[in-house]
């Protein structure tokens, strides 16, 4: 019967906790880190790490927001500073000092979120969080329940964008999934070892329509990068707890995930 944990392992210069789920059996086992979506470390992100461990992997979700961004980044504060973000222009949300200016009239509180979101939406913020993330890496080496050499990742959204710069990063990683995530940067694509899924909504043209430049980069750089686009699917299809889910693609996307992780990581 599948376990699951909550856990703690160093994570950069941090301490992070996770959710961590174990398969039926002896291992050694392949492993997957799961990394979130913009909400956080939540019930959906741990249901995903739970459907790994029940097919054969050890699944651990991190928690990237442990510690100083936990109280920050509510759901609440979220959704606020999406909605302010998704109708400022390029240009406030690039530059802090207009991205101040901009917040001047508005609550405090609201003008923490707003900055605190804009902050992990970054590039900047997304790398140090992969940085997090080679800690993860290097816990689930540590684990005798683990093959040291069948690691893999797969990220949602940000998480999505979190996974492809880890790629760039770990030289351990065997394999990732970007779901509807931000590239990562082209000119780092030469560091990538692992093979590389992307999967993507056909509605979602602010991350779809940028695929075929990572393509191409994969591409000259000799790194193994497919794709599948789901025509009239929004971004965060795969969610089942929110409004932009789509059964019919999302199944279809677990699927092409399994295979591909039993391909490059060996299975269970």
């Amino acid at each position: 019967m599948t376990s699951e944990q909550e856990l703690r392992f160093t994570g950069g210069d941090r301490e992070m906790e996770g959710y961590f789920a174990l398969p039926e059996g002896n291992g050694p086992f392949p492993a997957v880190i799961v990394i979130q979506e913009i909400w956080g470390l939540v019930d959906h992100i741990r249901d995903v790490a739970y459907r790994f461990a029940n097919e054969g992997y050890v699944a651990l979700a991190p928690d990237l927001y442990t510690n100083e961004w936990r109280e920050v980044m509510s759901a609440e504060r979220i959704a606020t500073g999406m909605a302010f973000l998704r109708n400022a222009p390029q240009e406030i949300q690039r530059d802090p000092s207009k991205l101040e200016s901009a917040l001047s009239e508005r609550p405090q509180e609201e003008r923490d979120a707003i900055k605190m979101l804009a902050t992990v939406m970054s590039p900047n913020q997304r790398f140090r969080f992969a940085e997090d993330l080679l800690g993860a890496v290097e816990y689930l080496k540590s684990r005798p329940d683990v093959d040291r050499n069948r690691i893999g990742s797969i990220g949602f959204c940000m998480g999505g964008a979190v996974s492809g710069y880890l790629a760039t990063l770990s030289l351990d990683l065997r394999a990732a999934v970007i779901f509807y995530g931000q590239n990562p940067p082209l000119e780092r694509v030469p560091e990538i070892q692992a093979r590389v899924l992307g999967i993507y909504g056909g509605e979602d043209h602010r991350i779809t329509d940028t695929v075929p430049e990572f393509e191409e980069a994969m591409r000259e750089a000799g790194k193994s990068f497919e794709y599948h686009i789901y025509p009239g699917a929004p971004h965060a299809f795969f969610n089942d707890t929110r409004h932009n889910y789509r059964e019919e693609a999302a199944s279809d996307a677990w699927r092409r995930v399994l295979a591909f992780f039993d391909e490059t990581l060996g299975g269970a």
